[in-house]
Parts: C-alpha cells; sequence; structure tokens
C-alpha cells in the first residue's frame, strides 16, 4: 500500500509494489530496507512473509490511483524496480499505473542503471515520473551516464549513504542531487569535505541540492545541518507544483 506519511525528507510517501531486493555494490552492505523487511517479517506482517526476498504483491497495484490528493510518491523504497528478477511486463504495467495517476509525483530509484538505460526505448516518462540513481563512490559513475540516456524529465541522485569523495562531479542532464550519510549500528562515517564538495558541485553546476542527513548510530542527535543550515532544495517542477 502507500505510506502517506514516510519519514525520507526528500519526499512525502512511499509505495512498494515490490519489496526485497540483493546487494550489488558497497552501499547495499548495511541496507536499512533489509533490516526492517526481516523485523517486519518477524512481527507477521503479510506483505513480509518472505523477508527480503523479491516479492511481487500485484494487489498492490492500483494504490496510487485510489489517493486523489496530490503526493510527491517514492516507489519502491523496499526494493529496486529494475532488479534482474523483476519481469520487463511488471515494470511496464507498474510505469502504466504512474501514467494514468498523473496528479501525483514519482520518484524512482535504482542502482541497476544499466537495465534502465536498457529498458529506456520501452518506457513512456510523462513529467510526473522521475528517474533517481545511487551513486556511494566515484566507482559507480557510470550509473549516472546510464541516467543520462534516459527520457525521464528529472533525471536526480541520490548519493547515499555517501562513503568517499566525489571529485570532478559532471552534473549536465541531472536536475536534482541528495546527499546522506549512513545510518544504524554499523554505519560507516561520512566526511564533510565530502558532502562540501558536492555542494559546491551543485552550486557551479546551478543543480538543486538536498542534504538529507549526517547519518551515524544516532542520526537524529547528528542532524541534518550543513555548514550551519538546512539545504532542502528541489528540482523547479516539484518546486511550482507545491507553491
Amino acid at each position: 500500500m502507500v505510506n502517506s506519511k514516510s519519514k525520507i525528507e526528500w519526499t512525502e510517501s512511499t509505495w512498494n509494489p515490490i519489496t526485497g531486493c540483493t546487494k550489488v555494490s558497497s552501499g547495499c552492505m548495511f541496507c536499512y530496507a533489509e533490516r526492517m523487511a526481516k523485523r517486519l517479517q518477524a512481527m507477521g506482517k503479510p506483505t513480509y512473509l518472505n523477508g527480503f526476498q523479491v516479492t511481487v504483491h500485484e494487489e498492490t497495484f492500483e494504490y496510487p490511483l485510489l489517493i486523489k490528493k496530490p503526493k510527491v510518491i517514492f516507489v519502491n523504497s523496499m526494493s529496486d524496480l529494475f532488479h534482474e528478477t523483476i519481469a520487463d511486463e511488471v515494470i511496464l504495467r507498474l510505469f502504466d499505473v504512474m501514467r494514468k495517476a498523473s496528479w501525483h509525483t514519482f520518484q524512482i530509484l535504482t542502482k541497476r542503471a544499466e537495465r534502465l538505460s536498457q529498458m529506456n526505448s520501452f518506457i513512456e516518462w510523462p513529467d510526473n515520473i522521475w528517474a533517481g540513481v545511487s551513486v556511494e563512490t566515484s566507482d559507480y559513475f557510470s550509473r549516472i551516464d546510464h541516467l543520462r540516456t534516459t527520457n525521464a524529465k528529472i533525471k536526480f541522485l541520490s548519493v547515499e549513504p555517501l562513503l568517499g569523495p566525489l571529485p570532478d562531479l559532471d552534473l549536465t542532464n541531472i536536475d536534482w542531487v541528495i546527499v546522506g550519510g549512513e545510518s544504524g549500528p554499523k554505519s560507516r562515517k561520512m566526511e564533510e569535505d565530502w558532502v562540501i564538495q558536492i555542494r559546491d558541485a551543485c552550486i557551479t553546476q546551478n543543480v538543486p541540492f538536498f542534504f538529507k542527513q549526517w547519518g551515524g548510530t544516532n542520526k537524529k542527535k547528528n542532524g541534518r545541518l550543513l555548514e550551519g543550515r538546512t539545504w532542502d532544495e528541489m528540482p523547479t517542477i516539484l518546486s511550482n507544483q507545491t507553491s
């Protein structure tokens, strides 16, 4: 179903027609979604009977159409829409729902940018569907190049968890950058210089910058101030919709 009050700072709601995933890169090591899925499985939540195994929940596909108030919706916060075990047909069905629910803004985030690029020609990209890729270190700059090949109106980067510097970050055709540190009991430290370097790249290249959190074992205490202020910039298209 759609969670109408997400705690994720850069969205309003989450919709999980698919749950579960597998690890593909360094940012996955201490996956928050995996921890949460196992917790919900232990609590007996029906949607998580399979724990963190990739599971398609067809009964939830139409939920966005039932919510009439416009929402910003993060798609598959507990999975990856472009996971290799998810059939093309399922992905395209979900895009059809998002296209029909035109009053919502859907944010899709993937680490499987190559498949995103491969499927682009089969996807219709209305303005209300955004595409983003995760970039934890400079080792994954290729994901940005794959993202650039898509026809998504808004293309964004989720630099979370940020695990190293991103020197010479090229933001050509990128519309938004989110940065955040890892949270949880085994969280890896994020250096302030890394964040400032990305923030400055965004300013120089005129790209909205959103700083989510410092993270750590006590992310609430560590907060989300960068050089004494919050950074909550959003793409212009959304700013206009919500103003």
